[in-house]
This record gives structure tokens, C-alpha cells and sequence, in this order.
């Protein structure tokens, strides 16, 4: 299908519903990437969304795209693509299962039940083959998702994220109290940074957030990527839209100063998870970054017991901050035969080296006891 809008919204967010939360797989959010020009063809993102009907009844879909670059997945494929370039073979257009500039794991093959999913497997690598495509891709794929993946004998892919995991603490100087003294003065003393540079915390829920604040966020989400040479991925449509269509799983916290709002966080919530997802400033206050899009979110998840937040792609300094490292899965399909062999001789080393990375990473783990419990 050419668009997420030509799919039922009921009945895709039901298999969504059946497989396990995620916001960002919903048939709203999906659909507002596109209505907002956010993930078009324009920008490389051709949708050709994939479903299998029995009657009128969805068994299973998936949102998928012809893609014409490789920005915006967070799983890095640059390298492959440099290599068919280097032989005189075309790697793009490929085929993409994936949320458009959302690296956050979750189901991605939504279906009734295992049947339903293995063979929507086989349709996707049917589909790519009867395209001629060079390529299959499927990012931060869920459990079952990789399973049926790696049944259908696509390639897997480790990478590593940084999430936090709710200790069951009281507040947030119990949760302080769990780490090593090093990482809690530090965090106290970027904490006191932006206190004693005035700036204070509101923050507000779903329906609650004004219309004035989802146009401030934006203001300092699009000031940001452009000091950075770039303009935003987003348009102002796409919050627009989340504000009308999905109010419920945003929280916002502004920073004022003076009275005055200079910067905004804006965190997607399910129920018991918390996303890091967009941030921008109108000011330069030190330390400001981590106190808005990881201390103000970490201790409101707390005081609201929320179990987990994400930290989003890459990010080792975040277990500077209590978020641990933990893996996450994404496979591959590439039709020449010789290439795919490279690439899987490639993941295997590359394999090697994340299990590697891993371990060092947890023998420097924040807690005092190695854990994040009390």
C-alpha cells in the first residue's frame, strides 16, 4: 500500500495491541510521518506498507519503504553500500522495515499469531525478489519479530542502546543513593549547575500540554538541529498532529528562567516505559542538556513508577547518568549471493566484538553493587 492511510487504523492498532505497546508503531504515528511530509518520497522514504488479509479480517502488516539513502535508521549500513558502489552494483533502492527516524525497539511484523508472521516474512522477501531489490532491512526488531527473521534466514545484527531500569526507589536521592560516589557527586554537582543558573522545571501531560508549549518545543527542537547545519527531520506538522492525534503519550518539560521558557524535552510515555526522544534550547546553560532530557525524566518516572526509559541510539556516556547497556536486534536479507556472505562473515566478527563490548561495559556499571536495584 502506498500509504499507511490506505490501512485500517482499527484494525492495524489491534495487532499492535495483541503484540505489545509501543507508541511509535501505532497507525497514528505512522500515518502523521507521511501527512506531515516528515517520511516521504521527497525525503527517501517511499512507503509501500505490507498486509495480509483473510476476507476483510488483517492477519498481518508491517510498515515498509523503498529507501533511497540510508539516513535516518541508526543502523549503520554505509559501508555495504560503499561496497556495491565500489563493484559497479546499485544497493539503493532497498527495502526497509522500520519507524522513519525512531531508533526504539519494538514489534515491527504485527500479526495474529506465528503462522501469520512467518508468512509475512516470505511475503517481504517475495516482494523484495519480484522488486529486484539489493536488499531487505528490519530495525530494533522485537523478540518475536527476530525469531521469525532468523527462521526465514535473515542475517541478525546487534547494536547496543542505553536504557534505565526502575530500582523500586522512593525517590530520586534513594535512587542517587544506589550509585558509586563518584557518579552520584557528579550528578548532583550538573544538577546544581542549572539551579544556580535559575533555571527551574514545569512540566506538563498528554491534554494538559498547551497548544503555546508544543509551539515553544518545536521553536527550540528546530533552533537546535539548525545550529547544528541541519534542518529537523520533523516538521511542525508531525507535533501538530501528535498533539491532536496521540495526546496521550507525550510528556513536556520546559525550562524557565527568569520566567521566561528557554528550553523544552519532550518524552514519549506508554504506560510503564519512557522514551528520550527530542530536546531543543534557546539559551546556552551548562549542564542543561542532561538535567532536561535525563535527570527531570528519570526522577518523574520514578515518582510516577514508570518501570524503564530509553535513552534512544548510541550514547555511552549515558551510564554516566544510570543507563545500562543493552542489546538490541535488527536483520537482514541481501540478494547477492557473494555480498551476503561478506556481510555475514562481517557479523560475526562484529558480533564477537558487541558481546566484548558488553562485558566491558558492565564491569563499569554505575551502582555500588553492580546492579540497579537497592
Amino acid at each position: 500500500m502506498a500509504s499507511p492511510a490506505d490501512v485500517p487504523a482499527s484494525q492495524w492498532n489491534a495487532l499492535l495491541a495483541a503484540q505489545g505497546a509501543s507508541p511509535f508503531m501505532r497507525h497514528e504515528y505512522l500515518a502523521a510521518m507521511h501527512a506531515s511530509a516528515s517520511a516521504t518520497p521527497k525525503t527517501g522514504w517511499t512507503p509501500q506498507f505490507l498486509t495480509l488479509w483473510h476476507g476483510d479480517a488483517l492477519q498481518a502488516a508491517c510498515p515498509l519503504y523503498m529507501k533511497a539513502h540510508s539516513y535516518g535508521e541508526y543502523v549503520f549500513d554505509w559501508a555495504w553500500a560503499n561496497a556495491y558502489e565500489q563493484h559497479g552494483l546499485a544497493y539503493y533502492p532497498k527495502a526497509l522495515v522500520a519507524v522513519p527516524f525512531t531508533p526504539v525497539p519494538g514489534p515491527r511484523l504485527l500479526a495474529r499469531d506465528p503462522e501469520a508472521r512467518r508468512a509475512l516474512v516470505e511475503a517481504l522477501l517475495g516482494w523484495c525478489h519480484k522488486k529486484k531489490l539489493s536488499s531487505l532491512h528490519l530495525l530494533f526488531a522485537d523478540e518475536q519479530d527476530v525469531a521469525a527473521c532468523s527462521a526465514a534466514g535473515l542475517m541478525l545484527r546487534n547494536t547496543v542502546q542505553f536504557h534505565w531500569t526502575n530500582g523500586g526507589w522512593a525517590d530520586f536521592d534513594a535512587f542517587l543513593s544506589s550509585l558509586s560516589h563518584d557518579k552520584r557527586k557528579k550528578i548532583r554537582q550538573e544538577r546544581r549547575k542549572v539551579a544556580d543558573a535559575g533555571v527551574v522545571f514545569l512540566w506538563s501531560q498528554g491534554a494538559d500540554i498547551a497548544a503555546a508549549d508544543w509551539e515553544f518545543f518545536y521553536r527550540c527542537y528546530e533552533r537546535t538541529y539548525l545550529e547544528h547545519g541541519n534542518p529537523p527531520y520533523l516538521t511542525r506538522e508531525f507535533f501538530r498532529r501528535m498533539r491532536d492525534d496521540m495526546p496521550q503519550n507525550w510528556l513536556l518539560f520546559i525550562a524557565e528562567r527568569a520566567g521566561q521558557p528557554i528550553a523544552a524535552s519532550l518524552i514519549a510515555i506508554d504506560g510503564t516505559a519512557a522514551y528520550g526522544r527530542y530536546w531543543g534550547a534557546l539559551e546556552r546553560v551548562d549542564c542543561l542538556h542532561f538535567e532536561a532530557c535525563y535527570y527531570q525524566p528519570l526522577q518523574w518516572c520514578i515518582a510516577n513508577g514508570y518501570q524503564r526509559f530509553e535513552g534512544g541510539a548510541q550514547g555511552e556516556h549515558k551510564m554516566a547518568r544510570a543507563l545500562m547497556p543493552v542489546k538490541t536486534t535488527s536483520a537482514h536479507w541481501l540478494a547477492h549471493p557473494a555480498f551476503a556472505d561478506a556481510v555475514e562473515n562481517f557479523l560475526q566478527r562484529e558480533g564477537r566484538g558487541i558481546e566484548n563490548y558488553l562485558e566491558h561495559l558492565e564491569e563499569r556499571s554505575p551502582f555500588r553493587h553492580g546492579t540497579p536495584q537497592q
